[in-house]
């Protein structure tokens, strides 16, 4: 081979495929060697190397150096394929270092294709998957359509290299609000948590550090148009912007908007906050399915549990004299416990036995055999309000198929006393459970733009049970 010939695809592949050169050479001289080795045996010592100013080739075979000529003859086409091997190898393993860098970023790309529900998206160098689970609930996708995804996962695959894209992370709502607005993307606004449930509902916690820019405001835009191009891209999911503050007494009735808040409780040894509503605001404060107060725990970093004030002191009450049935337990220790939040026999065997023992001053006897107690009466508790709710299916299902001379009620209205949503913005849903515009006096603590259409009447298919429910004691 020419030197200068080498030198100049040396230098080609380095500019069109991003290679280091010295990886070119590698390549090459361990192709030559391992033509080599074909003709003179595998046990032969065989050296190569190319000098890389001058692209002149040298070989020694077991001490003996070859002539040109002989380097040349040395299985050619064989040389050739390790050569390309490789050299598809080093690219493959370029690309890696290069995407893997760009985890959690957000890239645009075209849809070139859609195979079993997986779509497959060019990004110029490549060709990245976006799988169905990555996707949008309720999203399709279309050939030459132009897509901004985030990337998620970046791995070698043979001599080529997997991109896995990503439209269901909560990273790209991050990206697609530091893309939109200016404010973020300067460090004037920040993002300080996020919470979401893809194709549904999002919540985004902001701050300023300049009290001239009013944070909520400034994500919204004149006349929501910031806004409006975020939910547009997330194809109509519905985003609450929330004012943030350090204080979880503040915070979480900002979460919790549009529901209005009368008092929250902090349970730190449990990490959980009881937040009191008002009885017309408890649906709306736990959200159609838990959504609401769902992604408000997740937002603030609490496990948050909705009731009224009548429903407080009924579990109070109700633990209160639950507790005091142990064995060991005395009427001070049982108070104590309801005041920190413990309200139910699976709490109290969940506590830190250290905890415990300072609380009640008692030995560590003592706390195993409240706890152990404790487990046994929530293991039946669980075992009868399981009977129960077989018990109930089997009536309902009974009821059902019994004829009734009775035609179905119309379903209710909405309740004149639900608040009306200010906050969250998308697209509207065909059914409803709270109303629609905003009272025109009112202005919500967290955002200003148009009013909030209500919850899908769906939800995702794993999403949890409301958040705060319990086995009764």
């Amino acid at each position: 081979m020419n030197p200068n010939e080498l030198l100049r695809i040396v230098d080609s592949l380095h500019r069109e495929k991003n290679i280091d050169t010295e990886v070119v050479f590698q390549a090459i001289e361990a192709a030559l060697g391992s033509a080599a080795r074909r003709q003179f045996g595998e046990e032969s010592e065989i050296v190569v190397q190319i000098d890389r100013a001058s692209g002149i080739m040298q070989a020694i075979v077991n001490g003996n150096p070859l002539d040109e000529d002989t380097i040349g003859r040395i299985g050619a086409q064989t040389a050739k394929q390790v050569i390309i091997q490789k050299i598809r190898e080093a690219e493959r393993d370029s690309l890696v270092q290069e995407f893997s860098g760009q985890i959690d970023d957000m890239v645009n790309g075209i849809v070139q294709r859609v195979e079993g529900g997986a779509t497959l998206v060019s990004l110029g160098s490549l060709e990245a998957i976006l799988p169905r689970s990555e996707q949008i609930p309720g999203e399709a996708h279309h050939p030459n359509e132009r897509i901004r995804a985030v990337i998620h996962e970046v791995k070698p695959q043979g001599s080529r290299v997997k991109v896995v894209l990503s439209r269901t992370r909560a990273v790209l709502v991050r990206r697609l609000f530091e893309q939109e607005i200016p404010e973020i993307a300067e460090g004037v606004i920040g993002i300080n948590a996020l919470a979401r449930e893809p194709g549904y509902r999002t919540k985004v916690a902001v701050s300023s550090t300049d009290q001239r820019v009013d944070c909520v405001g400034a994500c919204v835009g004149v006349r929501g148009n910031r806004i409006k191009n975020i939910v547009d891209e997330l194809a109509g999911e519905r985003i609450d912007i929330v004012r943030w503050n350090d204080d979880p007494q503040a915070l979480i009735p900002n979460a919790l908007q549009p529901a209005k808040v009368d008092q929250v409780l902090l349970c730190d040894m449990l990490g959980r906050a009881i937040v009191l509503v008002p009885e017309d605001q408890l649906s709306l404060a736990i959200g159609r399915r838990g959504q609401n107060v769902r992604l408000a725990s997740k937002l603030c970093g609490w496990d948050i549990e909705i009731m009224t004030a009548d429903e407080l002191d009924e579990q109070i009450d109700r633990a209160s004299t639950g507790f005091m049935s142990l064995e060991g337990m005395d009427e001070e220790l049982a108070t104590r416990l309801v005041e920190q939040g413990y309200l139910s026999y699976d709490d109290l065997s969940v506590i830190e036995p250290d905890a415990l023992m300072e609380m009640g001053g008692l030995t560590e006897e003592q706390v195993e055999h409240l706890v152990e107690q404790a487990e046994r009466k929530a293991e039946e508790a669980e075992r009868a309000a399981s009977e129960e709710r077989r018990r109930q299916k089997q009536q309902d299902q009974s009821e059902a198929a019994e004829p009734s001379a009775v035609q179905p009620e119309e379903p209710s209205a909405v309740n004149a006393g639900e608040e009306p949503s200010a906050v969250v913005i998308g697209e509207p849903s065909s059914e409803t459970d709270e109303p629609a515009a905003a009272n025109a006096d009112e202005t919500p603590a967290e955002q200003t733009g148009e009013p909030a259409d209500e919850e899908s009447d769906e939800a995702p298919p794993d999403a949890p049970g409301t958040s705060g429910e319990k086995v009764p004691l």
